[in-house]
């Protein structure tokens, strides 16, 4: 069934309790007694994918997926991610939405996700990339699999000037991922007067997905301080993971709940454009949550994908300082392992990730040869 966002103005959104305790909402701390409205600014200002219905068929005009409900929700927060990625990078962290917003930088953002073919990350390309690593149109998602597609989709919009890197078996390659980010030419930089980083100081925007099972059917306890921690760490773009079948995007925590958007509720297809009239602003408005939701930390299944964003390599740096001393260190069974290169003999089914697709035409994406095994059943369980 649909969730519905309704509220009207009398009526006050149980989104954020009301407590002394810190919330984190991407990396960012807020007072709830005193920083709910910028809370709810903030929140509202999130690109929210939800199911559409109406638009044209994925995959042709013989095609009966005319919807993604029932079957989208993973694909919805794989684009919420990617998104927020978008709006950090081109807009700042700062900046806020509002329903008077007609920024060129932020319609184009949103073009880019809307359900056409031409879109780059539309659910068309997302559904139809998603045949290449061996699922079919209409068959759900994993957090891993979604990571692995987004990661292909990237390549073929230079625009957006970001690249993705997945970091799997439990493990996250440093060295491979300042392989990814690197760009030909640059110079090797020195941050904060430590040990240069051996890389170039030129810098392609990072999107890092750290795909995980934490238990078998629900979440190993071990694991849910380092889950909350992680929301913590400046560099968050939450966690994307749910409930089997029916997946959220986390956005934070508040004591022992997660704070999420929810992609399921279905709405009209179509394109905001320049935002020029009456309906193409109300459009625009459905992308926009008016609120949260909250559900105990416990209660979420064990399949999830961290997600952080590195604009700079001194961002990229920051963040394994803290992944190492808040996130690994101090557990007593860490979600993940991070070692600067890769162990002699580890083979990972990802390999550092080469060009050659960006010269595949974006109109073949079903075409595409399977590079990766991304069953999110091949996860190592951890706990």
């Amino acid at each position: 069934m649909d969730t519905l966002f309704m509220q009207t103005g009398l009526e006050e959104p149980d989104d954020i309790p009301q407590t002394t305790e810190p919330v984190w909402i991407l990396g960012k701390k807020y007072d709830a007694i005193k920083e709910l409205d910028q809370i709810r600014r903030d929140v509202r200002t999130m690109l929210w994918f939800t199911y559409r219905k109406g638009f044209v068929p994925i995959g042709g005009l013989g095609s009966a997926f005319t919807s993604d409900k029932g079957w989208g929700c993973m694909l919805r927060c794989g684009q919420m991610v990617l998104a927020q990625a978008l709006l950090r990078l081109h807009l700042g962290k700062d900046w806020l939405w509002t329903p008077e917003t007609r920024d060129s930088t932020y319609l184009k953002i949103l073009s880019k996700f809307e359900d056409r073919r031409g879109s780059p990350f539309s659910i068309h390309q997302i559904a139809l990339m998603g045949a290449s690593v061996g699922k079919e149109v209409g068959q759900w998602f994993g957090p891993n699999t979604v990571a692995q597609v987004l990661k292909k989709l990237v390549v073929y919009d230079k625009w957006s000037s970001i690249t993705i890197h997945v970091a799997l078996d439990n493990m996250l390659i440093v060295n491979d991922v300042l392989k990814e980010c690197r760009v030909e030419g640059g110079m090797t930089a020195e941050l904060d007067g430590d040990e240069p980083l051996k890389v170039p100081s030129e810098w392609k925007p990072l999107l890092l997905l750290v795909p995980l099972r934490l238990g078998l059917s629900e979440i190993n306890t071990v694991y849910i301080n380092g889950l909350k921690t992680s929301f913590q760490i400046p560099q968050s773009l939450g966690v994307i993971g749910g409930k089997p079948n029916h997946a959220l995007y986390f956005i934070g925590c508040v004591e022992d709940e997660v704070v999420f958007l929810d992609p399921h509720t279905t709405q009209r297809s179509g394109t905001v454009d320049e935002k020029k009239d009456e309906n193409q602003v109300d459009l625009d408005n459905t992308y926009h949550c008016k609120a949260a939701s909250r559900i105990p930390i416990t209660g979420i299944d064990p399949s999830v994908a961290l997600c952080f964003f590195c604009s700079t390599e001194k961002d990229f740096k920051a963040l394994c300082k803290s992944l190492q001393s808040k996130l690994l260190t101090p557990e007593e069974q860490p979600m993940f392992e991070m070692c600067n290169e890769r162990p002699a003999n580890w083979s990972s089914r990802d390999s550092v990730v080469t060009q050659e697709s960006a010269a595949v035409s974006v109109l073949g994406f079903e075409h595409l040869d399977r590079h990766y095994d991304t069953s999110d059943e091949d996860f190592e369980l951890l706990g």
